[in-house]
């Protein structure tokens, strides 16, 4: 008489345990779908917003001081990443950029610590000039961090004859 009434018992949780199983493995899949979309929309942050688009960051650019660098032939940018790469094993790649139709601004942020990411925007254009500013990011908090930095940003744009200025916000 016993074995007839402890089966149904065992039988029923046996199914609500993987009625469980598959209800929380649905959750976990959904999450993880959930969370990949949402890298997405983060990835670059000037892209198509006015004439730079960027093609590379970093948080070692071999220079102390904040610089913005106009590139606009293959051996100056081979020459840049010979900077950067002097202490990297394997070092970053350059590159491949046709210099007849685009050029590259390096934005250089200075050695300290991370104060945000900087976007580099146009503030003017004129016929024989463009003006560009660095806005930095949100300053995250330094009082835990001791990390130093120099990060820089390489951004490519259409080749033009215009004198370019950097207007340096501090």
């Amino acid at each position: 008489m016993r074995m007839f009434t402890n089966r149904p018992i065992v039988e029923a949780l046996k199914n609500h345990t993987l009625r469980l199983g598959m209800r929380y493995s649905l959750i976990l899949i959904l999450l993880i779908m959930a969370s990949c979309n949402g890298q997405k929309s983060a990835s670059h942050q000037n892209a198509g917003d006015g004439p730079l688009t960027l093609i590379l960051q970093d948080n070692y650019s071999g220079t102390e001081t904040e610089e913005m660098l106009i590139i606009k032939d293959q051996k100056s940018l081979r020459k840049f990443f010979a900077k950067v790469n002097r202490t990297r094993k394997p070092g970053l790649p350059v590159p491949e950029i046709d210099f007849s139709k685009d050029m590259v601004i390096v934005y250089c942020g200075g050695a300290g610590n991370k104060e945000g990411v900087p976007s580099i925007s146009l503030i003017e254009e004129t016929t024989t000039h463009l003006a560009f500013k660095a806005n930095r990011g949100i300053a995250q908090d330094k009082s835990n961090s001791t990390t130093i930095i120099s990060p820089f940003y390489v951004y490519k744009m259409p080749f033009t004859d215009k004198q370019i200025d950097f207007i340096s916000q501090k």
